[in-house]
């Protein structure tokens, strides 16, 4: 007989179907679900759910073979029925831009579905999609998992909070992995290609004053996400980023060139105050380079586009 305090029963756990949880399950969430609802050899059966807060959401995700959670990470009581329900749990939510009832430099919304999640049986793994701006401007170094955080922005502050709570659970028996991830692309992902801001002609800083930045295709962040939930070792940080080493302003130029248009005007650092937003000039303040080997060693993951020019030009049919 299934244990009331178990969905998955006592069964073997070879048995058991696997039930993956994604909270904030925007475009990689729905990459994720597409891959594994795919075909792969060896891969367990996967049942996939997902938190929504939006009515409008539950009909499209039933669609895609994805059941729908109503709750509201803003809302700690409509998180509860998620207690014991995953045996996997996949989280890209975002934190809040601010809040009143928190202080500006904490995750609320993470620390309520830890909270959430400790209620009953705890699932087996959890990973958590971070970001690369917890580091900090590291002057163009290059950055193994091992540097500690130095974050800048309240933004990556409040990632901070995040990666401490989710590690927390872990400490409860979670294996917990957590993906520090940079600029995210694909010429399928809204606003995922520079092809507007050329076209607005943006500029972007001058050779001597350019930052390194980092990237990866939404398809390979995707599988990385998978990869961590079957694969991630506990209280492990992965950095998911590709091969390329490019500074900002070479990005652009690289991409104006792919689609035909103006490569951007350069402006000193001295000058582009008047001339940017604040939350572009906040990304042209840090400038690092990321290591990736423990994600290709550990979580086995080929890259499918390794450079951004390979990115750029995929198109799926």
């Amino acid at each position: 007989m299934p244990s009331n305090q178990n969905p998955l029963g006592a069964l073997p756990a070879r048995f058991r179907r696997q039930r993956l949880l994604i909270v904030g399950c925007g475009d990689i969430g729905l990459r994720v679900a597409r891959d594994l609802h795919g075909p792969a050899a060896g891969r367990p059966r996967v049942r996939v759910l997902a938190l929504t807060s939006s009515p409008e959401r539950v009909a499209p995700l039933r669609a895609l073979g994805i059941t729908p959670l109503p709750g509201n990470l803003d809302d700690r009581a409509t998180l509860r029925r998620l207690a014991g329900l995953a045996t996997r749990v996949l989280h890209l939510a975002p934190p809040p831009s601010s809040g009143a009832d928190a202080p500006w430099w904490r995750d609320p919304r993470t620390l309520a579905l830890v909270r959430s999640l400790r209620l009953r049986s705890l699932p087996a793994a959890l990973v958590y999609g971070s970001t690369s701006g917890v580091y900090g401007d590291c002057s163009g170094a290059r950055v193994p998992e091992t540097r500690s955080v130095a974050p800048s922005t309240p933004r990556a502050q409040r990632r901070v909070d995040a990666e401490r709570a989710v590690r927390h659970l872990g400490r409860a028996g979670v294996r917990v992995s957590l993906l520090r991830i940079p600029g995210i692309y694909a010429p399928d992902r809204a606003g995922g290609t520079p092809e507007a801001r050329l076209r607005k002609g943006t500029p972007v800083l001058a050779a001597p004053d350019d930052v390194f930045t980092n990237h990866i295709h939404a398809d390979d962040l995707a599988r990385a996400c998978a990869a961590a939930l079957w694969r991630g070792a506990a209280q492990r940080v992965y950095h998911v980023c590709d091969d390329s080493e490019l500074k900002m302003g070479d990005y652009f130029d690289l991409a104006a060139d792919l689609y035909g248009l103006p490569r951007p005007p350069r402006v000193p650092r001295s000058t582009a105050q008047d001339q940017l937003p604040l939350t572009l000039l906040s990304f042209m303040g840090e400038s690092r380079r990321l290591d990736n080997t423990r994600m290709r060693r550990e979580l086995r993951l080929r890259l499918r586009y390794p450079t951004v020019a390979q990115g750029l030009r995929a198109r799926r049919g």
